[in-house]
């Protein structure tokens, strides 16, 4: 007995749908609208015509278009391309040292910023970030996070009028 064209079964193919897609467009789109939402309850005042209410109303605007945008996409059959790893080795696992190093930095940073202040705790988070990614010149790396912090704190007290924590260094930035 000969099987017909009826009787054969096609091997399953992939998923025409990607999910994980429409999952993150379902994320868009509620972050979107809580933001939306969220912005409806600023209080603005009378003599503001702009006020606090746009920014979150075009960023939750641009998310909510974005979500359709990549809904409608998803149900279309576009598929990401898997990544090739052009400059790095996708068979290498991660280095937790260095990450752990990172976190270490991070943490020392926090720890110390309102005692050390803003200036000092940047040039030794610029110099730590440096060195726990491998940098051997500690002396150039302690001396562009000083550039670095003491330039930033000056742009945002200066600038942008946010004073950061000057520390030890009161009376002296």
């Amino acid at each position: 007995m000969t099987a017909t064209a009826h009787e054969t079964t096609a091997a399953p193919g992939p998923d025409p749908v990607d999910r994980s897609q429409l999952g993150l467009a379902a994320g868009l789109a509620a972050l979107g609208g809580y933001t939306v939402y969220d912005a409806t309850t600023l209080e603005v005042g009378f003599a503001d015509p702009v006020g606090p209410r746009v920014f979150p109303f075009v960023v939750g605007g641009v998310l909510l278009v974005l979500a359709v945008l990549l809904a409608v996409a998803t149900l279309r059959g576009s598929r990401p391309e898997a990544e090739d790893g052009e400059d790095i080795d996708l068979d290498t696992p991660a280095d937790w040292v260095t990450v752990g190093k990172l976190v270490g930095v991070l943490v020392l940073t926090i720890a110390t910023i309102d005692v050390l202040g803003w200036a000092i705790s940047g040039a030794l988070l610029f110099a730590g970030a440096a060195w726990a990614l491998g940098s051997t010149t500690l002396v150039r790396d302690v001396l562009v996070g000083v550039v670095m912090s003491v330039g930033s704190w000056y742009a945002f007290y200066v600038g942008l009028g946010i004073p950061l924590s000057p520390g030890l260094l009161d009376g002296i930035l």
